[in-house]
């Protein structure tokens, strides 16, 4: 083509430099500069530099470059430069693209392989109820009336008959920024609707009869970045039932915010790099829940221990946080998503801008869909806004398949066996709204309330708000209907594409003026890259299309002002639009609605469901811009569509109130199957505590004792003699010594009479030796003898701990080969306070809980604890179905296996499939467990999904009240693939290099998954090392200081 010659010569440049020139995997040359004549070569520069180097945002830098070059020469090096990046980027999307569908299919194959393997198990015959009830159970249902009836049909609905049941509940929602008062949504992409919502939530189920007390867990910054208020550690949001008695209203009833501090506290992190001290809150928020429901025990329980009635982890982050306390309480748990990692990764894909690597670099999108799957693993029930959440959001995930959750749910309903699958229960409630400060204005009188307010000169500025007035300062006529869009700048909520349909479309803009809060801003250049580049492109359309005076867009706004703006946008008949490209919810709708503006809103995600409930305003495609103008168009220039809409919103926005949602709630949870500690709360806990403060201070008070004895005749007393003074006080320390109970804490000898509660209770502090020590065969190694012995001799070095100090075995032998292994050292097994064998699904307590024979008893507590979702059989014929492709892969270890461990040879370690592997095609057929490889890769083990060797130390601190922070827990370089677990939360770790040559860890994780950086922090302050060889004397002084360790403030 005439004048395009270049294009030849290019590709021939591209031909020649090979594939390789323009593989994304190539290493970037350094650049050369058009400019740069001297020994310029073509090839390289748009080849190397450009092709390679290319960022799509600058694409359109480039061309207003072009347009603004006046040298043709410049002009059409440019335009050359811009054919290769368009070229360039259109190669790579439809690379991604092909590698999106290759892994779609790969999934729906699994998928469906699962489906089949799910119901070739329960292929047995099923009754004829059942028989019955499956087409029906299967069917689609078209009315969500009808199916919502149904559900409930069954169900107790919540009421005042509930009122004396005094529960506590606990919430959890870590990121963002969070207060009662002005909160700072829109400040960041992390302080949105959620902050607001898990708060009003809290206010209001804490009103609901019959519950007491409702804690919302967060997280404690103490940075400068922000104000003081989020260092406090406790805040109060509500007090209570405001119709409860007085005297049934305790000190600690009411609505709480509870801020754990994890992490580097001086620090405001972004959710994504909360990920690494997860285990942190974890442990923190343990021992809030402990003595809250010690004191709630105290005060409404009877002396008895008032558990968690349920735990409800709001986002991924706090999703995985209530799984594991779920765990260690044993208490059930639920979920809302609020949005979805997989949904996410999904639409970025679909632009074709990054890979999944480089989508994964960004957001840690495989630590969140991993933390969204443990949570699908341990919720009883998932809260959904709506149920398109449910088909096209959920139903991306391994743990979750509506096909089989609906033959699941058959089958239970009928008593037929599930063989141990099990999917968790989706249900829809929407968001409650808070209406209390909703006023319905007289239609007859809004038209004319506004014009004196807007420009009668003798009005009373008092009668105006603040933010009317900082919002009609845009504009030249004010008293124009009002398009209000309220979020944040966020490309997902396409606020660039309203503005470009509202300037391109001139009946609109004479009709109406377009009013834009996108959060909070004080410098542009201070936001994060994706909202500064939404605002810059707003401001530059409003200068493009010449919007000013017709475009409203103030800096600043307080969470008080927000109902004041949907009523100016009401009393100028205007309508609220939300354009996002999909929706989940839609909280702003209702809010809008409440206060009497129709909506226009995106077609993809919860607004359909609004719609269908509330029926006042149109649904748009987000993509369509001129779909976007004529909606809003028709809504502002229709008066009688317009009032018909206003009406129906005021109709229906009951179905969205808090009294309404939290009674769906409670009526939900209260169908769950309820769970707390099992035990019998007889062990003598106040007594232990206050024994344990006495004889924590006896030796102490034995000091002064003695030294007033030496020291009573000697003249520093300072003539305290003369007046008997000594003599008093050394008569009052005798008579308190007599009074404390002699201390049992010493270990007692192999021919001890067993005692009822294990020794374990009294200790202040727990070594926990969890070296992975193992030969090739899986043996342990004989030099964890010598480190034992060595740890035991630094710990008993100082007097002043080693009394108080017991120690525990974590390892996944089975305790008959711990016997035997440590009988061999000649170490007693009784040295011993606690033995967590098979990677945690058994606790032993040597010298308590025997047989008559003197053979060790497990925690039959602990067995119990861990019971939940426990499929032995049904795991059993699988993880055999899966390993075994090969003949011979793995044989069944019988002696290491027990009721609660399935433990296996592997035979050939290059045949072994990583664990996440495992753990997905597990989790696609309704199996839930916790899978790992142990001693140097020649076990595989597969436990109870509540069990693990780092949630039996938090079951010690919950049985035991032994809390985690006073654990110190030894560990090698490498172990077990639960090796990670053992490292991150509050208790303090001892590495010792060098100590363990070969782990397990290669093969926990597969390519592409998430990294052990978003496990593990790399930098803690409750991390220390020492080397594999360290002598007792280097092994107490690296005691002594973890002992010391603290938060980094």
């Amino acid at each position: 083509m005439a004048g395009n010659e270049w294009i030849n010569g290019y590709l021939e440049a591209i031909l020649d430099s090979g594939a390789a020139a323009i593989d994304d995997n190539s290493k970037p040359v350094s650049p050369v500069k058009v400019g740069e004549r001297t020994h310029f070569n073509p090839t390289r520069y748009f080849v190397e530099e450009v092709v390679t180097g290319v960022d799509e945002s600058d694409l359109h830098r480039t061309w207003i470059q072009v347009v603004a070059t006046r040298n043709i020469k410049e002009r059409s090096s440019r335009l050359e430069n811009m054919c290769w990046r368009i070229w360039h980027l259109a190669r790579k999307k439809k690379q991604l693209e092909w590698e999106h569908l290759q892994r779609m299919t790969h999934r729906r194959l699994e998928r469906e392989q699962g489906r089949r393997d799910a119901t070739e198990d329960m292929s047995e015959d099923l009754s004829e109820n059942e028989k019955g009830d499956g087409p029906t159970e299967l069917a689609l249902i078209d009315s969500p009336r009808m199916k919502f009836q149904r559900n409930c049909s069954n169900l107790e609905v919540w009421s005042d008959s509930n009122k004396e049941r005094k529960l506590y509940i606990v919430l959890i929602s870590l990121h963002g920024l969070i207060r009662g008062e002005n909160m700072e949504l829109g400040r960041d992409s992390d302080t949105g609707g959620q902050v607001k919502y898990v708060v009003e939530l809290a206010r209001a189920l804490v009103k609901m009869p019959g519950v007491y007390r409702v804690d919302l867990f967060t997280r404690q910054i103490m940075s400068s970045d922000v104000d003081w208020t989020y260092a406090e550690p406790t805040e109060m949001l509500s007090g209570g039932p405001e119709d409860a008695e007085s005297e049934n209203v305790g000190e600690s009833s009411g609505a709480y915010i509870i801020r754990i501090p994890f992490g580097p506290c001086d620090k405001y992190l972004r959710k994504e790099l909360l990920w690494p001290y997860v285990q942190e809150f974890v442990d923190g928020a343990l021992a809030h829940i402990l003595n809250m429901s010690k004191a709630l025990g105290e005060q409404i329980g009877g002396g008895q221990p008032v558990w968690p009635y349920v735990i409800h982890g709001h986002y991924a982050d706090a999703g995985d946080s209530a799984a594991l306390l779920s765990g260690a309480l044993n208490v059930p748990m639920v979920l809302t998503g609020h949005s979805l990692g997989r949904n996410k990764l999904e639409q970025l894909l679909k632009q074709g801008r990054q890979s999944k690597d480089e989508i994964n670099m960004t957001y840690k999108i495989m630590r969140r869909i991993e933390a969204e799957e443990l949570s699908l693993d341990a919720a009883e029930l998932v809260f959904t806004s709506t149920r398109q959440e449910i088909d096209e959001q959920w139903g991306l995930y391994d743990g979750f398949d509506v096909n089989i959750e609906k033959v699941l749910r058959a089958r239970a309903r009928c008593g037929v066996s599930c063989h141990g699958r099990y999917m968790p229960r989706m249900v829809v409630i929407p968001p409650g709204m808070d209406f209390s400060n909703v006023v319905i204005p007289e239609d007859a009188h809004e038209a004319d309330e506004i014009l004196p307010l807007a420009n009668s000169e003798g009005s009373s500025p008092k009668a105006l708000p603040a933010i009317w007035s900082e919002v009609m300062r845009f504009c030249t006529n004010p008293h124009k209907p009002m398009i209000l869009a309220l979020s944040r700048p966020d490309p997902k909520k396409n606020i660039t594409t309203l503005v470009k349909a509202f300037g391109e479309c001139r009946s609109l803009r004479e009709l109406a003026n377009l009013t834009l809060i996108m959060g909070n801003r004080d410098d542009i250049d201070e936001m994060s890259a994706g909202n500064a580049s939404v605002l810059t492109t707003v401001l530059k359309m409003i200068d493009k299309y010449d919007l000013y005076g017709q475009v409203a867009y103030p800096k600043h706004h307080k969470q008080s002002d927000v109902p004041e703006i949907y009523r100016l946008a009401a009393k100028t008949k205007g309508v609220f639009i939300n354009p996002a490209l999909v929706e989940p919810f839609g909280l702003t709708l209702i809010e809008a609605a409440a206060h009497g503006l129709p909506m226009v809103a995106t077609k993809n995600g919860g607004p359909v469901d609004i719609q269908a409930a509330l029926d006042n305003g149109l649904l748009v495609d987000p993509h369509d811009q001129q779909a976007i103008a004529d909606a809003l168009l028709k809504l502002v220039s229709e008066k009688n569509l317009w009032h018909e809409c206003r009406r129906n919103g005021w109709k229906n926005i009951h179905l969205y109130s808090w009294p309404e949602h939290c009674r769906t709630y409670l009526t939900r949870v209260a169908a769950c199957r309820m769970r707390h500690p099992q035990w019998q709360t007889d062990t003598p806990v106040d007594d232990m505590a206050n024994d344990e403060s006495l004889n924590d201070s006896l030796k102490d008070v034995k000091d002064m004792s003695l030294r007033l004895s030496i020291d009573a005749d000697k003249s520093f007393v300072n003539g305290s003699t003369e007046h008997g003074g000594a003599a008093e006080l050394h008569n009052q320390v005798k008579h308190f010594l007599s009074k404390i109970k002699k201390p049992e804490n010493e270990a007692p000898p192999d021919n001890a009479s067993t005692t009822k509660y294990p020794i374990l209770r009294r200790r202040r502090r727990l070594i926990v030796i969890a070296l992975d020590i193992y030969d090739s065969n899986g043996a342990p190694d004989k030099k964890m003898i010598h480190l034992v012995q060595e740890i035991f001799k630094a710990v008993r070095s100082d007097t002043q701990t080693a009394k108080s100090t017991g120690f525990a075995l974590s390892t996944a032998m089975p305790v008959s080969e711990i016997v035997e292994f440590l009988k061999s050292g000649k170490i007693k097994v009784n040295e011993f306070d606690a033995l967590i064998c098979c990677s945690g699904s058994e606790v032993y307590y040597p010298g308590s809980y025997t047989e008559d024979d003197g053979k060790l008893c497990p925690d039959s507590d602990y067995q119990t604890h861990i019971d939940y979702r426990w499929g032995c059989n049904g795991l059993r014929k699988t993880i055999w179905k899966l390993m075994n492709t090969h003949d011979g892969a793995i044989l069944e270890d019988q002696k290491s296996s027990n009721t609660h461990c399935l433990s296996y040879i592997v035979k050939d370690p290059s045949l072994e499939k990583k664990v996440d592997d495992l753990r997905q095609k597990l989790r696609m057929r309704g199996l839930r467990c916790h899978l790992m490889y142990c001693r140097s890769s020649t076990r595989l083990q597969v436990i109870p999904l509540l069990a693990s060797r780092s949630q039996a130390l938090r079951y010690l601190f919950v049985r035991w009240r032994l809390n985690v922070a006073n654990m110190f827990v030894f560990l090698g370089e490498t172990g077990d693939t639960d090796y990670e677990e053992l490292i991150a939360g509050t208790h303090k770790t001892i590495i010792m290099k060098g100590a363990v040559e070969k782990g397990s860890e290669v093969f926990l994780r597969k390519t592409g998954s998430y990294m052990r950086d978003e496990i593990v922090p790399r930098d803690s302050p409750f991390v220390a090392y020492t080397n594999g060889d360290a002598k007792a004397e280097v092994i107490a002084d690296t005691l002594k200081q973890l002992s010391k360790a603290t938060h980094k403030l």
